[in-house]
């Protein structure tokens, strides 16, 4: 049985090839949608090719509900998108995914029943296909090639749902064993430096000593350092000075 989790139903209109409606399953599942619907597939239903492409998303096609036109497949729906690359001459809004999204999300949250239709892939969606949605997604492509692969379409569509509804963590920093310096680290850190970079006669002229100082500081305080960082800047400090007191010698 298909989830239980509040989420869009996808619409296959016509789709063509096997592989694709695959593929479609697939994008789906990768981010955890698994309301599809088929309307009239050309190569028939069950369809093997689907299933080879589906991989781990076989589920999917097994759960899916398959509709001989357009009007079944919406049927329970109060609120249908449709998506698109070309203008149709209807007066409908236009959504950008994202803010398609974001709308379904609020409707489905206040109890609606919400379907995204994707087209066939030869020429998308017919306008007749279109007049049954209330609104239109469409997305922003390069307008010298407009085409997008059906599961493409429904890969994009849903990472923006799940964008609306999951905890994304937009970056992150993959620390290893290491730790983020503190402020006594960074201090002490800094003194070092300063105090070999004094006697090195790095503060010239005096009078732009403090300024220079207060650049160093600032440098450090912009780095974003480790605790490992801070040890091996010591190390290449005393390496320096170790190396200069052995020219000496």
């Amino acid at each position: 049985m298909p989830s239980q989790t509040p989420q869009p139903a996808f619409v296959l209109v016509r789709p063509q090839m096997g592989e694709n409606i695959g593929a479609a399953a697939r994008a789906m599942w990768n981010f955890g949608l698994d309301r599809m619907r088929i309307v009239a597939p050309r190569d028939g239903w069950p369809n093997p090719k689907a299933v080879a492409m589906a991989s781990g998303a076989g589920r999917l096609l097994d759960e899916a509900r398959l509709s001989p036109d357009v009007s079944d497949a919406l049927a329970d729906c109060s609120f249908v998108f449709a998506t698109t690359a070309r203008q149709r001459g209807l007066t409908k809004p236009v959504f950008s995914p994202e803010a398609a999204m974001k709308l379904a999300a609020e409707k489905i949250t206040a109890g609606e029943k919400v379907a995204v239709m994707f087209g066939p892939e030869r020429a998308g969606l017919e306008n007749e296909d279109i007049a049954k949605a209330n609104a239109i997604i469409s997305v922003p492509v390069n307008p010298a090639y407009g085409s997008l692969n059906l599961g493409q379409c429904v890969l994009l569509t849903a990472y923006e749902w799940q964008r609306q509804v999951g905890e994304i963590e937009h970056e992150t920093v993959d620390m290893g064993k290491a730790s983020w310096a503190t402020g006594v680290e960074i201090e002490k850190l800094s003194e070092h430096y300063e105090e070999r970079l004094e006697q090195a006669g790095f503060f010239f002229p005096p009078d732009k000593a403090p300024n220079m100082k207060v650049n160093l500081r600032n440098l450090w305080s912009r780095m974003a350092l480790t605790n490992a960082d801070v040890q091996m800047l010591h190390g290449v400090m005393r390496q320096m000075v170790r190396w200069k007191q052995r020219g000496e010698d």
